[in-house]
């Protein structure tokens, strides 16, 4: 009996153990996120997966601090390093959903993922992605339907789609099983990425995306408003957004020029 009970006072003693490890390297990784470094962050995660691999926070987090290490990573020397965080971080993104499917961001990293993922994909591949990327993305406004990041997905896909040639809709329906890219219309991007900008005002890649919708459009005064409003926001909304900050300077000029 007393055997027994030092036993299971050393279990409950371990396992309490556990759970302040797990918590203080969850608390860790959310400072360092909120600091925008999330290469050091990733680790705090990475040991909180180790001690609870079937945290549903820790999961998603996981997945979100190697979406925002491999957004870091430029140019094509990167590209497989980059494709490989993405694609793993779809993966624990996945596990996350399937945890708690009625929780949106695991859904939402999901598509975030995938999302960086296909832009560098072409083919069917990206046909593919981009179904998953919809459902993922229309699964999270289901759950929580002001969510800015997923109006920003979506928003992306409806043009992303709607820049491709009218030859090349026409293979991915008629071949690659892309007939679901009918939904796509420029006035959805549109209002989704607007949406994404009325939720998160300061957000600044809403903005940068929402601005070359317009230009599409020709609406250089409407992109102009967006990429003033970018040069007058810090850079902490985002791990790029110095560069995005640089992306709007340019297009301002362009801009400016068409006006």
């Amino acid at each position: 009996m007393r055997i027994f009970v030092v036993t299971l006072f050393s279990w409950m003693f371990t396992a309490a153990a556990a759970a302040q490890s797990v918590e203080g390297e969850l608390a860790a990784g959310d400072s360092l996120t909120e600091a925008l470094n999330p290469a050091e962050a990733l680790e705090h995660y990475r040991k909180a997966f180790q001690l609870d691999q079937s945290n549903y926070e820790i999961l998603w987090k996981f997945a979100r601090a190697q979406i925002d290490v491999a957004k870091q990573l430029e140019g094509k020397e990167y590209r497989d390093q980059r494709d490989s965080l993405f694609w793993v971080a779809s993966l624990y993104a996945d596990s996350a959903s399937k945890t708690d499917p009625a929780d949106p961001a695991g859904h939402f990293m999901r598509a975030q993922a995938l999302g960086r993922l296909s832009r560098e994909r072409g083919g069917q591949e990206r046909v593919r992605y981009g179904r998953q990327i919809y459902d993922a993305a229309a699964r999270v406004l289901e759950l929580d339907p002001d969510h800015d990041g997923a109006h920003h997905v979506l928003g992306a896909w409806h043009a992303e789609v709607m820049r491709l040639s009218g030859i090349a809709r026409f293979f991915a329906k008629a071949f690659l099983g892309g007939g679901y890219l009918s939904r796509a219309s420029w006035d959805s991007a549109v209002v989704h990425l607007e949406l994404a900008v009325s939720g998160a005002p300061d957000y600044i890649y809403h903005r940068l995306e929402l601005a070359e919708i317009y230009i599409d459009f020709e609406r250089y005064a409407d992109a102009r408003f967006q990429l003033d409003r970018i040069t007058e926001l810090p850079p902490t909304s985002d791990v790029r957004d110095r560069h995005y900050k640089q992306e709007a300077v340019r297009l301002l000029e362009d801009v400016r020029g068409k006006l």
